[in-house]
């Protein structure tokens, strides 16, 4: 028995973005509470040659709302990169939670051989969108909710893997 692309992506994808909504009004909490200036955590990088927060958000929302809308067939909300407050990220995270809720059972399963092809810049890429999935989107969105989530935690947001994770349903 194997895993449906539906049950593989858009639950655990939604799941994990309303994990991350909490994070953010924790984080949000917190430079409030501390008279904290918000873009010291919204401009934090873990290394000079890595994205700060915002950037972290903005390409893990990305990477689901263009992936989901490729193997599926929907259409892409675009969205622009131009968040600069938790409010403003909690939103972007919002509409993205909200698309992926569109996206019905039957538009993800069934496609795992489709071709998907794209480029970032002067790289192509071809994928199935079972490969695609499982060996791109996937492994991104992770690299990326837990790189924001790694930021606020050493910024000082009293978040834990129980944040992370969320509740266990």
């Amino acid at each position: 028995m194997s895993i449906s692309m539906y049950k593989a992506s858009i639950p655990q994808f939604s799941k994990m973005l309303n994990n991350l909504l909490n994070i953010l009004k924790k984080a949000d909490a917190h430079v409030t509470t501390k008279k904290i200036v918000p873009s010291a955590l919204l401009e934090a990088r873990l290394f000079p040659d890595m994205f700060h927060l915002t950037k972290q958000i903005q390409i893990l929302t990305d990477q689901v709302r263009h992936g989901c809308a490729r193997i599926s067939g929907a259409e892409l909300l675009k969205m622009e990169d131009n968040e600069t407050t938790f409010a403003e990220l909690a939103t972007r995270i919002e509409k993205t939670i909200h698309f992926l809720e569109q996206i019905k059972p039957a538009q993800m399963d069934g496609q795992e051989e489709k071709e998907i092809k794209f480029n970032i810049g002067e790289w192509k890429f071809e994928f199935t969108a079972e490969q695609y999935l499982i060996t791109w989107i996937t492994p991104n969105f992770y690299f990326h909710l837990t790189t924001a989530y790694n930021l606020l935690r050493h910024g000082g947001v009293e978040i834990g893997k129980s944040d992370f994770l969320g509740n266990r349903d």
